[in-house]
């Protein structure tokens, strides 16, 4: 068999395995009832924001917001709307003091 054919092979068993794990995850999505989804986004509004969260390293009596000011590492595990926020909010104060 010639490696263009190895190939072509490839990429349909890699279309058809990525089809499954869609198909699989809309059940799933699907297969819970309104009150399902309901109780589960209340209990999501009762957990504790993630600001509030103390990191594993963080002194004893500081909550994560101690460390807003400081830029994210590398490996920063904060969600990029969470950055991306963050950034939109310091423009803001700066246009405000700009008068903009």
């Amino acid at each position: 068999m010639r490696w263009w054919k190895v190939l072509g092979l490839a990429g349909v068993a890699g279309v058809a395995a990525t089809g499954v794990v869609i198909a699989r995850a809309e059940r799933r999505r699907q297969a819970y009832t309104p009150d399902e989804i309901r109780t589960r986004l209340r209990a999501r509004l009762e957990e504790p924001p993630e600001d509030d969260l103390k990191p594993a390293d963080a002194p004893a009596g500081l909550s994560a917001g101690a460390f807003s000011d400081m830029p994210a590492a590398p490996g920063d595990r904060r969600s990029l709307s969470g950055r991306l926020r963050d950034r939109a909010d310091r423009l803001r104060s700066l246009l405000r003091r700009e008068g903009g």
